[in-house]
Protein backbone atom coordinates (compact mmCIF):
# COMPACT_ATOMS: atom_id res chain seq x y z
CA UNK A 1 0.00 0.00 0.00
CA UNK A 2 3.01 2.64 0.40
CA UNK A 3 4.30 1.78 -2.82
CA UNK A 4 0.84 2.43 -4.45
CA UNK A 5 0.76 5.89 -2.21
CA UNK A 6 4.11 6.76 -3.45
CA UNK A 7 3.02 5.86 -7.12
CA UNK A 8 0.05 8.17 -7.00
CA UNK A 9 1.70 11.00 -5.01
CA UNK A 10 4.75 10.61 -7.46
CA UNK A 11 1.94 10.72 -10.86
CA UNK A 12 0.14 13.64 -9.44
CA UNK A 13 3.20 15.68 -9.23
CA UNK A 14 4.14 14.24 -12.83
CA UNK A 15 0.57 16.01 -13.53
CA UNK A 16 1.82 19.76 -11.88
CA UNK A 17 5.29 19.62 -13.63
CA UNK A 18 4.02 18.98 -17.35
CA UNK A 19 0.48 20.32 -16.98
CA UNK A 20 0.13 20.26 -21.36
CA UNK A 21 1.55 16.86 -21.83
CA UNK A 22 -0.66 15.65 -18.96
CA UNK A 23 -3.86 17.30 -20.46
CA UNK A 24 -3.54 15.88 -23.85
CA UNK A 25 -3.35 12.50 -22.41
CA UNK A 26 -6.17 13.63 -20.02
CA UNK A 27 -8.21 15.05 -22.58
CA UNK A 28 -7.91 11.64 -25.20
CA UNK A 29 -9.21 9.11 -21.71
CA UNK A 30 -11.37 11.70 -21.38
CA UNK A 31 -13.17 12.07 -24.94
CA UNK A 32 -13.47 7.71 -24.84
CA UNK A 33 -14.52 7.20 -21.32
CA UNK A 34 -17.27 10.01 -22.15
CA UNK A 35 -18.20 8.15 -25.11
CA UNK A 36 -19.00 5.35 -22.86
CA UNK A 37 -21.13 6.89 -19.84
CA UNK A 38 -23.32 9.12 -22.51
CA UNK A 39 -23.81 5.86 -25.29
CA UNK A 40 -24.72 3.61 -22.00
CA UNK A 41 -27.10 6.36 -20.18
CA UNK A 42 -28.96 6.95 -23.13
CA UNK A 43 -29.37 3.30 -24.57
CA UNK A 44 -30.14 2.42 -20.82
CA UNK A 45 -32.86 5.26 -21.22
CA UNK A 46 -34.11 4.10 -24.52
CA UNK A 47 -34.35 0.36 -22.85
CA UNK A 48 -36.54 1.95 -19.87
CA UNK A 49 -38.72 4.43 -22.40
CA UNK A 50 -39.61 1.27 -24.29
CA UNK A 51 -40.46 -1.16 -21.61
CA UNK A 52 -43.21 1.89 -20.86
CA UNK A 53 -44.46 1.69 -23.61
CA UNK A 54 -44.91 -1.99 -23.69
CA UNK A 55 -46.60 -1.84 -20.14
CA UNK A 56 -49.28 0.79 -21.64
CA UNK A 57 -50.72 -2.03 -23.71
CA UNK A 58 -50.87 -4.18 -20.34
CA UNK A 59 -48.24 -6.37 -19.36
CA UNK A 60 -50.06 -9.35 -20.75
CA UNK A 61 -50.80 -8.21 -24.07
CA UNK A 62 -49.46 -9.92 -26.80
CA UNK A 63 -49.61 -9.57 -31.00
CA UNK A 64 -50.74 -11.60 -33.50
CA UNK A 65 -48.54 -10.55 -37.42
CA UNK A 66 -48.61 -11.58 -40.30
CA UNK A 67 -44.57 -12.21 -40.55
CA UNK A 68 -42.03 -11.03 -37.77
CA UNK A 69 -38.60 -10.56 -38.27
CA UNK A 70 -36.48 -8.99 -35.55
CA UNK A 71 -33.57 -8.96 -37.52
CA UNK A 72 -33.02 -7.09 -40.74
CA UNK A 73 -35.13 -7.80 -44.13
CA UNK A 74 -33.33 -7.46 -46.95
CA UNK A 75 -35.32 -9.02 -50.04
CA UNK A 76 -34.29 -8.62 -53.87
CA UNK A 77 -38.03 -8.64 -54.54
CA UNK A 78 -37.92 -12.76 -55.31
CA UNK A 79 -40.49 -14.91 -53.14
CA UNK A 80 -37.30 -17.10 -51.78
CA UNK A 81 -35.92 -13.64 -50.01
CA UNK A 82 -39.25 -12.21 -49.15
CA UNK A 83 -40.85 -15.24 -46.81
CA UNK A 84 -44.00 -13.10 -46.27
CA UNK A 85 -45.49 -14.07 -49.14
CA UNK A 86 -46.30 -17.44 -48.02
CA UNK A 87 -47.90 -16.08 -44.81
CA UNK A 88 -51.70 -15.16 -45.95
CA UNK A 89 -52.90 -11.76 -44.31
CA UNK A 90 -54.67 -12.32 -41.15
CA UNK A 91 -58.20 -11.25 -41.72
CA UNK A 92 -61.45 -9.81 -40.04
CA UNK A 93 -63.32 -13.23 -39.88
CA UNK A 94 -59.71 -14.47 -37.42
CA UNK A 95 -60.28 -11.30 -35.36
CA UNK A 96 -63.85 -12.22 -34.83
CA UNK A 97 -62.80 -16.04 -34.04
CA UNK A 98 -59.86 -15.33 -31.75
CA UNK A 99 -62.50 -12.87 -29.73
CA UNK A 100 -65.23 -15.55 -29.02
CA UNK A 101 -61.92 -17.37 -27.46
CA UNK A 102 -62.97 -17.72 -23.46
CA UNK A 103 -59.23 -17.20 -22.29
CA UNK A 104 -59.52 -13.82 -24.75
CA UNK A 105 -60.53 -10.85 -23.21
CA UNK A 106 -60.56 -8.44 -26.11
CA UNK A 107 -59.28 -8.23 -29.77
CA UNK A 108 -57.62 -4.93 -30.96
CA UNK A 109 -57.61 -4.89 -35.00
CA UNK A 110 -55.03 -2.11 -36.43
CA UNK A 111 -54.02 -1.33 -39.70
CA UNK A 112 -52.00 2.12 -40.47
CA UNK A 113 -51.56 4.72 -43.77
CA UNK A 114 -50.61 8.22 -44.27
CA UNK A 115 -52.39 10.89 -45.90
CA UNK A 116 -53.48 14.89 -45.82
CA UNK A 117 -55.50 15.69 -43.41
CA UNK A 118 -57.56 19.70 -44.09
CA UNK A 119 -59.75 21.45 -41.81
CA UNK A 120 -60.72 24.79 -43.87
CA UNK A 121 -57.82 26.79 -45.49
CA UNK A 122 -55.61 24.44 -43.36
CA UNK A 123 -54.15 21.22 -44.57
CA UNK A 124 -51.43 18.99 -42.42
CA UNK A 125 -49.71 16.49 -45.52
CA UNK A 126 -48.60 13.06 -44.72
CA UNK A 127 -50.60 12.13 -41.23
CA UNK A 128 -51.00 9.48 -39.55
CA UNK A 129 -54.00 7.59 -40.05
CA UNK A 130 -54.40 4.66 -37.85
CA UNK A 131 -57.75 2.26 -38.75
CA UNK A 132 -58.48 0.38 -34.91
CA UNK A 133 -60.81 -1.70 -33.28
CA UNK A 134 -63.68 0.40 -30.55
CA UNK A 135 -61.18 -1.30 -27.80
CA UNK A 136 -58.37 0.34 -28.81
CA UNK A 137 -58.32 3.47 -26.23
CA UNK A 138 -57.03 0.11 -23.56
CA UNK A 139 -53.95 0.05 -25.44
CA UNK A 140 -52.86 3.49 -26.22
CA UNK A 141 -52.77 5.05 -22.90
CA UNK A 142 -53.17 8.64 -22.15
CA UNK A 143 -57.24 9.49 -22.02
CA UNK A 144 -59.80 11.18 -24.30
CA UNK A 145 -60.72 14.64 -23.54
CA UNK A 146 -62.79 16.56 -24.84
CA UNK A 147 -64.97 13.73 -26.96
CA UNK A 148 -65.10 10.39 -26.73
CA UNK A 149 -63.84 7.30 -28.92
CA UNK A 150 -66.39 5.97 -31.18
CA UNK A 151 -68.89 2.95 -30.79
CA UNK A 152 -69.28 -0.53 -31.80
CA UNK A 153 -72.16 1.14 -33.67
CA UNK A 154 -69.92 3.31 -35.77
CA UNK A 155 -67.59 0.91 -36.13
CA UNK A 156 -70.29 -1.42 -37.48
CA UNK A 157 -71.74 0.84 -39.96
CA UNK A 158 -67.97 2.29 -41.21
CA UNK A 159 -69.23 5.64 -39.64
CA UNK A 160 -66.90 8.83 -40.90
CA UNK A 161 -66.04 9.40 -37.54
CA UNK A 162 -62.50 10.29 -36.52
CA UNK A 163 -60.70 10.89 -32.83
CA UNK A 164 -57.36 13.45 -33.52
CA UNK A 165 -54.68 13.64 -31.31
CA UNK A 166 -53.83 16.42 -29.17
CA UNK A 167 -51.12 17.83 -31.56
CA UNK A 168 -53.13 17.83 -34.76
CA UNK A 169 -56.12 19.80 -33.53
CA UNK A 170 -53.82 22.49 -31.88
CA UNK A 171 -52.66 22.85 -35.77
CA UNK A 172 -55.88 22.76 -37.14
CA UNK A 173 -58.04 24.53 -34.54
CA UNK A 174 -55.16 26.47 -32.24
CA UNK A 175 -58.17 27.39 -29.14
CA UNK A 176 -61.02 26.61 -30.45
CA UNK A 177 -62.93 23.15 -29.80
CA UNK A 178 -62.43 20.55 -31.98
CA UNK A 179 -65.57 18.84 -31.15
CA UNK A 180 -68.28 18.41 -34.04
CA UNK A 181 -66.24 20.01 -36.64
CA UNK A 182 -65.56 18.64 -39.87
CA UNK A 183 -62.43 17.68 -41.43
CA UNK A 184 -61.14 15.93 -44.52
CA UNK A 185 -59.27 12.89 -44.31
CA UNK A 186 -57.67 11.72 -47.78
CA UNK A 187 -60.47 14.46 -49.40
CA UNK A 188 -63.52 12.72 -47.22
CA UNK A 189 -64.93 14.33 -44.80
CA UNK A 190 -65.22 13.23 -40.96
CA UNK A 191 -66.75 14.84 -37.56
CA UNK A 192 -64.55 14.86 -35.25
CA UNK A 193 -65.74 13.67 -31.99
CA UNK A 194 -62.95 13.37 -29.46
CA UNK A 195 -59.26 14.33 -28.78
CA UNK A 196 -56.78 11.72 -27.83
CA UNK A 197 -54.25 13.04 -25.52
CA UNK A 198 -51.44 10.52 -25.54
CA UNK A 199 -48.75 9.47 -22.75
CA UNK A 200 -45.85 10.94 -23.73
CA UNK A 201 -42.98 8.63 -24.60
CA UNK A 202 -39.34 8.81 -25.91
CA UNK A 203 -40.13 8.70 -29.24
CA UNK A 204 -42.34 11.44 -29.55
CA UNK A 205 -45.28 9.76 -31.11
CA UNK A 206 -47.81 12.50 -29.17
CA UNK A 207 -46.06 15.18 -30.86
CA UNK A 208 -47.02 13.80 -34.46
CA UNK A 209 -50.40 14.61 -35.82
CA UNK A 210 -52.40 11.45 -35.98
CA UNK A 211 -55.94 10.14 -36.89
CA UNK A 212 -58.10 7.57 -35.00
CA UNK A 213 -60.89 6.15 -36.95
CA UNK A 214 -62.86 2.64 -36.77
CA UNK A 215 -61.51 0.28 -38.96
CA UNK A 216 -64.21 -0.76 -41.34
CA UNK A 217 -64.09 3.16 -42.43
CA UNK A 218 -60.38 3.28 -42.83
CA UNK A 219 -60.26 -0.50 -44.96
CA UNK A 220 -63.39 1.39 -47.18
CA UNK A 221 -62.08 4.85 -47.51
CA UNK A 222 -58.38 4.85 -47.32
CA UNK A 223 -55.73 4.14 -49.30
CA UNK A 224 -53.66 1.71 -47.35
CA UNK A 225 -51.08 -1.17 -48.00
CA UNK A 226 -53.50 -4.08 -48.04
CA UNK A 227 -52.48 -7.25 -46.03
CA UNK A 228 -50.70 -5.87 -42.85
CA UNK A 229 -53.24 -5.91 -40.51
CA UNK A 230 -52.29 -6.99 -36.82
CA UNK A 231 -53.74 -8.07 -33.66
CA UNK A 232 -53.32 -6.64 -29.93
CA UNK A 233 -54.61 -9.76 -28.11
CA UNK A 234 -55.39 -9.48 -24.09
CA UNK A 235 -55.85 -12.96 -22.21
CA UNK A 236 -58.75 -13.09 -19.79
CA UNK A 237 -58.02 -12.46 -16.46
CA UNK A 238 -58.84 -15.87 -14.93
CA UNK A 239 -56.09 -17.29 -17.59
CA UNK A 240 -52.17 -17.40 -18.16
CA UNK A 241 -50.49 -15.77 -21.05
CA UNK A 242 -49.62 -19.04 -22.45
CA UNK A 243 -53.19 -20.51 -22.23
CA UNK A 244 -54.08 -17.98 -24.51
CA UNK A 245 -51.66 -17.76 -26.60
CA UNK A 246 -52.12 -22.09 -26.99
CA UNK A 247 -55.73 -21.09 -27.66
CA UNK A 248 -55.13 -18.53 -29.97
CA UNK A 249 -52.43 -20.71 -32.41
CA UNK A 250 -55.28 -23.70 -32.36
CA UNK A 251 -57.68 -21.45 -33.75
CA UNK A 252 -55.55 -19.73 -36.29
CA UNK A 253 -54.24 -23.22 -37.19
CA UNK A 254 -57.46 -24.79 -37.61
CA UNK A 255 -59.34 -21.96 -39.34
CA UNK A 256 -56.51 -21.97 -42.17
CA UNK A 257 -56.35 -25.93 -42.45
CA UNK A 258 -53.05 -26.47 -41.35
CA UNK A 259 -51.91 -29.87 -40.61
CA UNK A 260 -50.23 -31.68 -37.51
CA UNK A 261 -46.71 -31.06 -38.47
CA UNK A 262 -46.89 -28.11 -40.22
CA UNK A 263 -45.65 -24.79 -39.35
CA UNK A 264 -47.70 -21.72 -38.75
CA UNK A 265 -48.19 -19.30 -41.29
CA UNK A 266 -48.78 -16.37 -39.07
CA UNK A 267 -46.52 -15.26 -35.85
CA UNK A 268 -47.86 -14.61 -32.10
CA UNK A 269 -44.78 -12.42 -30.36
CA UNK A 270 -45.46 -11.49 -26.59
CA UNK A 271 -43.53 -8.57 -24.81
CA UNK A 272 -40.87 -9.95 -23.58
CA UNK A 273 -39.99 -11.19 -27.05
CA UNK A 274 -40.33 -7.85 -28.64
CA UNK A 275 -37.94 -6.38 -25.50
CA UNK A 276 -35.02 -8.95 -26.96
CA UNK A 277 -35.40 -8.28 -30.41
CA UNK A 278 -35.01 -4.24 -28.94
CA UNK A 279 -32.54 -5.23 -27.22
CA UNK A 280 -30.57 -6.97 -30.03
CA UNK A 281 -31.06 -3.46 -31.99
CA UNK A 282 -29.60 -1.49 -29.23
CA UNK A 283 -26.66 -3.99 -28.54
CA UNK A 284 -25.30 -2.50 -32.10
CA UNK A 285 -24.94 0.64 -30.09
CA UNK A 286 -22.61 -0.87 -28.01
CA UNK A 287 -20.08 -2.07 -30.68
CA UNK A 288 -20.40 2.05 -32.19
CA UNK A 289 -19.44 2.45 -28.04
CA UNK A 290 -16.38 0.76 -28.44
CA UNK A 291 -15.28 1.75 -31.86
CA UNK A 292 -15.74 5.47 -30.65
CA UNK A 293 -14.18 5.46 -27.42
CA UNK A 294 -11.20 3.25 -28.31
CA UNK A 295 -10.33 5.83 -30.32
CA UNK A 296 -9.95 8.75 -27.68
CA UNK A 297 -8.47 5.85 -25.66
CA UNK A 298 -5.97 5.42 -28.10
CA UNK A 299 -4.68 9.06 -28.18
CA UNK A 300 -4.93 8.92 -24.36
CA UNK A 301 -2.17 5.90 -24.52
CA UNK A 302 -0.25 7.56 -26.89
CA UNK A 303 0.38 10.36 -24.51
CA UNK A 304 0.61 7.89 -21.47
CA UNK A 305 3.55 6.55 -23.48
CA UNK A 306 4.77 9.90 -23.88
CA UNK A 307 4.80 11.37 -20.58
CA UNK A 308 6.19 8.46 -19.02
CA UNK A 309 9.25 7.66 -21.00
CA UNK A 310 10.00 11.45 -20.09
CA UNK A 311 9.27 10.46 -16.40
CA UNK A 312 11.63 7.68 -16.91
CA UNK A 313 14.80 9.77 -18.49
CA UNK A 314 13.94 12.74 -15.95
CA UNK A 315 14.28 10.35 -13.25
CA UNK A 316 17.21 7.86 -14.44
CA UNK A 317 19.65 8.77 -11.77
CA UNK A 318 16.85 8.72 -9.05
CA UNK A 319 15.92 4.72 -10.17
CA UNK A 320 19.64 3.84 -10.44
CA UNK A 321 20.01 5.37 -6.18
CA UNK A 322 16.96 3.33 -5.34
CA UNK A 323 18.43 0.07 -7.29
CA UNK A 324 21.67 0.58 -5.49
CA UNK A 325 20.14 0.46 -2.34
CA UNK A 326 18.05 -2.78 -2.41
CA UNK A 327 15.01 -1.99 -4.68
CA UNK A 328 13.80 -5.02 -7.16
CA UNK A 329 12.96 -4.86 -10.73
CA UNK A 330 9.12 -5.28 -10.18
CA UNK A 331 9.30 -2.66 -6.97
CA UNK A 332 10.00 0.26 -9.90
CA UNK A 333 7.68 -1.58 -12.44
CA UNK A 334 4.93 -1.72 -9.89
CA UNK A 335 5.64 2.08 -9.29
CA UNK A 336 5.81 3.44 -12.97
CA UNK A 337 2.35 1.69 -14.05
CA UNK A 338 0.93 2.78 -10.74
CA UNK A 339 1.61 6.32 -11.85
CA UNK A 340 0.40 5.61 -15.53
CA UNK A 341 -2.97 3.98 -14.09
CA UNK A 342 -2.86 6.89 -11.84
CA UNK A 343 -2.59 9.24 -15.00
CA UNK A 344 -5.45 7.40 -16.72
CA UNK A 345 -7.54 6.86 -14.18
CA UNK A 346 -8.07 10.96 -13.45
CA UNK A 347 -8.44 11.22 -16.80
CA UNK A 348 -11.68 8.58 -16.41
CA UNK A 349 -12.98 10.71 -13.79
CA UNK A 350 -12.88 13.69 -15.84
CA UNK A 351 -14.61 11.49 -18.80
CA UNK A 352 -17.34 10.55 -15.99
CA UNK A 353 -18.04 14.13 -15.00
CA UNK A 354 -18.29 15.30 -18.71
CA UNK A 355 -20.82 12.10 -19.49
CA UNK A 356 -23.07 12.70 -15.94
CA UNK A 357 -22.81 16.67 -17.63
CA UNK A 358 -24.26 15.75 -20.74
CA UNK A 359 -26.67 13.00 -19.61
CA UNK A 360 -28.29 15.19 -16.98
CA UNK A 361 -28.76 17.71 -20.14
CA UNK A 362 -30.32 14.73 -22.27
CA UNK A 363 -32.49 13.58 -19.25
CA UNK A 364 -33.99 17.48 -19.10
CA UNK A 365 -34.10 18.31 -22.31
CA UNK A 366 -35.86 16.02 -24.58
CA UNK A 367 -38.37 12.91 -23.66
CA UNK A 368 -36.01 10.38 -23.24
CA UNK A 369 -35.41 8.89 -19.47
CA UNK A 370 -31.51 9.10 -19.33
CA UNK A 371 -29.81 7.41 -16.48
CA UNK A 372 -26.47 6.52 -15.87
CA UNK A 373 -26.05 2.40 -15.42
CA UNK A 374 -23.72 1.03 -13.23
CA UNK A 375 -21.64 -0.69 -15.53
CA UNK A 376 -21.04 2.01 -17.42
CA UNK A 377 -19.40 3.58 -14.94
CA UNK A 378 -17.27 0.08 -13.95
CA UNK A 379 -16.76 -0.17 -17.46
CA UNK A 380 -15.04 3.34 -17.74
CA UNK A 381 -12.92 2.93 -14.54
CA UNK A 382 -11.81 0.33 -15.79
CA UNK A 383 -10.93 0.96 -19.36
CA UNK A 384 -9.44 4.04 -18.01
CA UNK A 385 -7.12 2.15 -15.67
CA UNK A 386 -6.43 -0.75 -17.89
CA UNK A 387 -5.22 1.76 -20.72
CA UNK A 388 -2.70 3.46 -18.21
CA UNK A 389 -1.69 0.16 -17.58
CA UNK A 390 -1.31 -1.34 -20.94
CA UNK A 391 0.42 1.70 -22.29
CA UNK A 392 2.74 2.40 -19.48
CA UNK A 393 3.83 -1.41 -19.42
CA UNK A 394 6.71 -0.26 -22.08
CA UNK A 395 8.05 2.32 -20.29
CA UNK A 396 7.64 0.80 -17.01
CA UNK A 397 9.86 -1.96 -18.31
CA UNK A 398 12.56 -0.15 -19.64
CA UNK A 399 12.71 1.26 -15.59
CA UNK A 400 12.80 -1.44 -14.50
CA UNK A 401 15.77 -2.57 -16.85
CA UNK A 402 17.91 0.61 -16.35
CA UNK A 403 21.66 -0.73 -15.33
CA UNK A 404 22.04 1.40 -11.60
CA UNK A 405 25.79 1.70 -12.62
CA UNK A 406 25.16 3.78 -15.97
CA UNK A 407 21.92 5.09 -14.58
CA UNK A 408 24.01 6.34 -11.16
CA UNK A 409 26.16 8.17 -13.98
CA UNK A 410 23.41 9.93 -16.06
CA UNK A 411 23.50 13.57 -15.84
Amino acid sequence: MTQLFEGVGIALQSLRASKVRAALTILGVAIGVMVVVVIGSMVSGINRGVEDIFNQLGPRTFFVFRYFNPGINVSDGSDEMSPWRRMPPLTLGEAERIRQLESVSYVVVDEDSRGNVEAGNKELPEVAIRGRGTQWTLISGGDIAPGRSFTNLEAAASARVVVVNEKLAAELFGLLDPIGKRIKIAGTPYEVIGVHVPPPDIFGEGNRPEVVIPHRTFTKYVDYWRGWMNFLVSPSEEVTVQQAIDDVTGALRSMRGLRPGEDNNFFLVTQDRLLDSWNQVTGMFFLVMIALSSVGLLVGGVGVVAIMMISVTERTREIGIRKAMGAKRREILWQFLVEAATLTLVGGLVGMLLGGLITQIVKFATPLPAEIPMFSIVAAIAMSILTGILFGLYPAARAARLDPVEALRYE
